[in-house]
């Protein structure tokens, strides 16, 4: 007789630090960013006392609006949430012309 080993987790989201799923990706390809807006700004010659405020802020900035977008929207939130902008408030339609040509092609359809 075998012994399988029940994996009770596989359908959770990954969390990390209070970050969930895909909010990790955003801070990190944001970080990632971050390091390489400093090192162009640092190539060109800005002082570091420009720099460093500048990439701390943006740094806490970023770390802050993904932990709260994180905690208001969830796993699946922030796409749902665009996915529910982009639908119309209402349809208007003038003529029933559409739907009686939709009718009459259906019924077609269904004799042969």
């Amino acid at each position: 007789m075998s012994v399988y080993q029940i994996n009770k987790g596989v359908s959770k989201p990954i969390v990390f630090k209070g970050l969930k799923a895909q909010y990790i990706a955003y801070l990190a390809i944001g970080l990632v960013l971050l390091l390489i807006s400093f090192a162009i700004l640092y190539i060109c010659g800005l002082s570091l006392w420009v720099i460093m405020p500048l990439i701390f802020g943006s740094g806490t900035a970023l770390c802050f609006t993904v932990f709260v977008l994180s905690h208001r929207f969830g796993e699946h939130g922030l796409m749902k949430h665009f996915a529910k902008k982009q639908l119309p408030d209402y349809l208007k339609c003038n003529s029933r012309q559409v739907f009686i040509h939709l009718a009459i092609k259906n019924h077609g359809n269904q004799s042969q």
